[in-house]
């Protein structure tokens, strides 16, 4: 097993800011409408919906598209930094999916326990 000593630091850095990206995507995404194009909605029943009715959808503006393209882009372009980091050279072929893992699992943020447990 792995420990983050013997990780990077910037390797580290790399990794947290791509799990940042990840959470702040799908965060963003959740909050936009359900169809990228302006599309009527449906009732159920008029087409399959396990959802129940699905109602209009305006679609995405187009700063909502850049923004969702300009994410993805730093998402692409911090999973290349990371993949390709000078540091896996160093690790055994044997060992890099248990590194890699290890790599993620160190630098993941911390959920936070459920709030409504707390109250």
């Amino acid at each position: 097993m792995t420990d983050t000593s013997s990780f990077p630091d910037d390797l580290l850095q790399l990794q947290e800011r791509l799990h940042r990206a990840h959470v702040e995507h799908r965060a963003y995404l959740a909050e936009l409408p359900w169809s990228v194009e302006p599309i009527a909605g449906w009732a159920r029943g008029e087409r399959f919906s396990h959802r129940g009715d699905v109602p209009d959808s305006p679609g995405w503006s187009d700063v909502q598209k850049e923004t969702v393209d300009r994410m993805r882009a730093d998402i692409r372009e911090l999973s290349i930094a990371v993949a390709g980091h000078p540091h896996w050279a160093s690790v055994s072929r044997e060992g890099l999916v248990d590194a890699r893992m290890q790599l993620k699992k160190e630098t993941r943020p911390v959920v936070p326990e459920d709030v409504t447990e707390a109250a």
